[in-house]
């Protein structure tokens, strides 16, 4: 349900942490507007020093989550809770959350937390207003300086898994096209007089064993620089079951 460390905000001598990345934009964090203008000033300028010093670009627009991050083509949105006030938002915290929970796919609610009190009163209203376990995931930090950083490592983490896995589905896919490749030569260098130049100047014409099946010897000729007798035999062979059932002699 939730995750926290240790506390540590801006420094005023030393620029904001680095995650690590690759020296190409990270990313964009869009911000609301509504969300900004209820914030310490000197919060805002954390958050702009450590979006500039990892590669995000920010923006201001009218959104419902306090925070939108675009990584690596996929978009998380945030709830980012930086004052608990147990007398007065818990109520409207948790229902906006079941409101956005059935709006974003992917969404976090990162609270702060920084005391004891305020971490009884989460655990009671938790419970209290009915949240499933997970869905949403909450964050509990201490300060608002290290939830933004958790934000930005949570968006920075399912930015990569995303393009993990397009990178696995592109090499998949590419392994499949060689597989089909290697099927097809196989199949026509077993027709008499198709060696597999042959067959590699069919795949690059024609692309598929049933599309090889139906050309016409015209056809094999035009595209492809097969000779006459093998434009016939390969046509031959599977249009004419005579051809392609008798004995074969090399």
């Amino acid at each position: 349900m939730a995750t926290s460390g240790s506390s540590h905000g801006p420094s005023t001598d030393q620029p904001p942490p680095s995650l690590p990345n690759s020296g190409s934009a990270a990313g964009v964090c869009i911000m609301s507007n509504a969300w900004k203008d209820e914030q310490d000033p000197s919060l805002i300028s954390f958050i702009s020093a450590f979006l500039g010093s990892n590669s995000f670009r920010l923006n201001f627009v009218s959104i419902s989550p306090d925070l939108i991050f675009n990584c690596g083509g996929v978009s998380i949105a945030f709830v980012f809770v930086t004052k608990w006030d147990d007398c007065c938002n818990v109520g409207s915290i948790f229902n906006r959350v079941k409101r956005l929970k059935a709006q974003f796919a992917r969404l976090y609610v990162v609270a702060t937390l920084s005391t004891k009190e305020q971490d009884d009163s989460f655990m009671r209203s938790y419970f209290q207003y009915e949240m499933e376990f997970g869905k949403p995931a909450f964050v509990l930090v201490t300060d608002p300086e290290m939830g933004f950083e958790k934000i930005v490592k949570i968006s920075t983490s399912r930015g990569m898994c995303k393009q993990q896995k397009v990178a696995s589905k592109v090499k998949v896919e590419r392994k499949r096209a060689v597989q089909d490749t290697d099927t097809f030569i196989r199949v026509l260098t077993s027709i008499p007089n198709i060696n597999k130049h042959d067959a590699n100047s069919l795949y690059l014409a024609i692309g598929s064993i049933e599309a090889a099946a139906k050309t016409s010897k015209e056809d094999i000729l035009a595209n492809t620089d097969l000779s006459s007798d093998k434009a016939d035999s390969l046509s031959r062979f599977f249009q004419d079951p005579e051809f392609y059932l008798s004995p074969k002699f090399n």
